[in-house]
């Protein structure tokens, strides 16, 4: 293999946890960790104010000096981004799945903001419809109804307050365009064909600004392709491991 004796951390999307990643497959000889981040799935959320800093502090103590690759998928692509800009010599390769760069316009900001104060008035109930349709393919929703069923029940679950406190982190990430472009680790960067949320030419802009880096498109996967085709995820991660 390409990275022996490397573990694999897997970073999950907002705002599920780490079963996301149950029907994803690696190399028998690969340590995999899907550690859930802060207040998801469980994890206590603590008292620091948003910022996906801590949630990165998080994945670094747990390493414990280990080199590892760093993947994610969604908002665990911008976790992975702040590992590296903390901890770049813990940073071996990248795995990138529906992520971008850059920082969140002053629009997409305020979005974050309205659902966390909906959140802290009303509760997190609505939370699964409001995400629902952007996070999975046309396919998926069509074809795929226990994928949705999974979905809907992995956000129906989480912590209101842990959702609120993810999207004003998100919120306040910093652009990492620049990181990113400077970053000489071999980099796989995964899209969903059908995702509304992360556009073909940013997937592709991404990859051009990095010097190691390789774009691959999941044919019938939207926003979450490690839950939406499984094994042509897994498919091309072992290949880009070897």
């Amino acid at each position: 293999m390409r990275f022996p004796d490397t573990p694999l951390v897997l970073l999950h999307a907002f705002p599920l946890d780490h079963r996301m990643w149950d029907s994803v497959s690696v190399p028998d000889d690969l340590e995999l960790l899907t550690p859930d981040q802060r207040g998801f799935g469980g994890t206590p959320l603590g008292t620091d104010e948003p910022d996906l800093s801590w949630v990165a502090a998080d994945v670094i103590a747990r390493l414990d000096g280990r080199p590892a690759l760093i993947g994610g998928c969604s908002m665990g692509t911008y976790v992975a981004m702040a590992i590296l800009r903390a901890a770049p010599e813990l940073v071996a390769g990248l795995v990138l799945v529906s992520g971008r760069a850059g920082a969140d316009t002053d629009a997409g900001r305020a979005n974050r903001h309205a659902m966390a104060s909906r959140i802290e008035a009303e509760g997190p109930g609505f939370v699964a419809d409001a995400v629902l349709p952007a996070l999975l393919g046309a396919e998926t929703h069509e074809r795929r109804p226990d994928v949705v069923d999974t979905v809907r029940t992995l956000v129906s679950e989480q912590d209101g307050a842990a959702i609120a406190w993810a999207q004003r982190a998100m919120g306040a990430r910093p652009d990492s365009a620049g990181l990113l472009r400077t970053t000489d680790v071999p980099t796989l960067i995964v899209r969903g064909e059908q995702d509304a949320l992360i556009p073909a030419e940013d997937a592709d802009a991404l990859a051009a600004s990095m010097p190691k880096a390789e774009v691959v498109t999941l044919a019938g996967a939207g926003h979450l392709p490690p839950l939406e085709t499984p094994e042509e995820f897994s498919g091309a991660v072992a290949r880009w491991l070897e």
